[in-house]
């Protein structure tokens, strides 16, 4: 018993190892099909919730009615549960929203509901003075306090066009920085990491229900450029173990691009729940505190946004880069390169096998390996002679002195 604990321990603390120092223990890459199956399945489902079911979409889009009024009651304070009792009992319908804003004396409650004609929109007024009696500034109660005001939708269409037209001015400012500053391929990759986070927070919206607001919008746009940061980081590394390895035959360029993966891993995760935290914050705030309005929005699309960009910048860019830079015909031949030395080394194992044998997962021992390589290489390149400026003993000394006579170079010594 104590056996299997201490083995199941080991193993723990191996994953874990393996996670913090990123020697590329975990394949992401090589199980590329899972994760396209995956996120296509994802990506079809929130699709089709769209354009089937649609989106709730909350009454700055559709238009309404609003009323405000004071917190505070001639029984004490008054709660956004007695407004929406207050609301259904008068109206017969459910308000939107009911939310509180401000604090002490301040501190006033804000319904939202559905269009109501003039005789609901009284009917609601004149149960909410009867029933709980707001006050004025003087302290008395009075149904004066209690202001209504019709929402239009144009407004809330506004924001949306406004909002689509910064996406696609987005969009395109990504592509340009990414394909300077990396190359085509890794911007596609990129921007279609950004289409699956908008499509799948969007799809959850619809199929969960979620109300959709301006403040909803307004999220949307701020999750593109966390998922965009988090993907510019996985491709950094990728740009920087891919260099020059058209010259080498240790990994091809999906290894390398794994071995990025896992060398960004842990910082993707710790990134991703530092950004995390303070939304569920503001979720806190929104609901807890304020009640259901302009945070709760907010921080909804963000916590969602988040959580899909840092799975497709890890799961899903990475592979599809790898795939869209094997269609190179020459990081196929590079590939066959490695496949073909890997052959001769397992060929080759019998009795000592040199730096055949060798674990391609440990990085160290690829880095090892690489420098040795390169410097057998410059040492078989060098010319036969011995480099001046060295000591070279009396032998050398005067094989030194022939070479220059025989050359006729000056010594450097002064003749006397």
């Amino acid at each position: 018993m104590v056996g299997t604990n201490g083995a199941g321990a080991a193993r723990k603390r191996g994953v874990l190892s393996r996670l913090y120092t990123g020697t590329g223990a975990f394949d992401v890459v090589g199980h590329r099909k899972t994760w396209y199956i995956s996120f296509g399945v994802l990506v079809l489902v929130c699709v089709l919730s769209i354009a089937i079911r649609g989106f709730n979409l909350g009454i700055d889009f559709t238009g309404g009615s609003q009323f405000q009024m004071p917190a505070a009651g001639a029984a004490g304070t008054i709660t956004t549960q007695q407004v929406e009792e207050v609301f259904r009992s008068s109206v017969g319908e459910e308000p939107a929203s009911t939310q509180s804003a401000g604090a002490g004396g301040s501190a006033t409650i804000l319904v939202r509901s559905e269009p109501l004609n003039p005789a609901q929109i009284a009917s609601f007024k004149d149960a909410v003075f009867q029933q709980l009696q707001p006050l004025d500034a003087s302290g008395q109660p009075s149904e004066q306090v209690i202001s209504d005001s019709a929402v239009s939708g144009t407004w809330g269409g506004e924001i949306t066009r406004q909002a689509l037209i910064a996406l696609a001015v987005f969009l395109v400012l990504v592509t340009i920085f990414l394909a300077f500053y990396f190359e085509r391929a890794m911007a596609v990759a990129a921007l279609v990491a950004l289409v699956h986070d908008v499509v799948v927070t969007a799809g959850i919206y619809s199929l969960i229900g979620f109300e959709v607001t301006p403040s909803t919008v307004i999220g949307l746009l701020t999750i593109l450029g966390f998922s965009l940061y988090d993907t510019v980081v996985v491709f950094d590394k990728v740009k920087e173990n891919t260099r020059g390895l058209l010259n080498l035959t240790r990994r091809t360029y999906g290894e390398q691009a794994n071995l990025a993966v896992n060398q960004t891993l842990m910082r993707s995760i710790n990134t991703s729940l530092i950004a995390v935290l303070p939304v569920i914050g503001l979720m806190v705030v929104g609901v807890g505190l304020l009640g259901v309005g302009t945070l709760a929005d907010l921080a909804l699309v963000q916590l969602v946004g988040i959580i899909a960009g840092a799975l497709s910048s890890l799961l899903l860019a990475t592979p599809l880069l790898v795939d869209l830079k094997m269609r190179d015909p020459r990081f196929r031949k590079q590939a066959e390169r490695v496949a073909a030395r890997r052959a001769r080394a397992a060929a080759a194992q019998s009795g000592d096998t040199g730096d055949e044998d060798l674990d391609t997962a440990d990085d160290e021992a690829l880095a090892r390996e690489l420098r040795r390589e390169r410097a057998m290489a410059a040492a078989a390149g060098a010319p036969d002679r011995a480099r001046p400026g060295r000591p070279q003993g009396k032998a050398g000394q005067s094989r030194a002195g022939q070479n220059r006579a025989a050359s006729g170079r000056p010594s450097g010594k002064r003749r006397r």
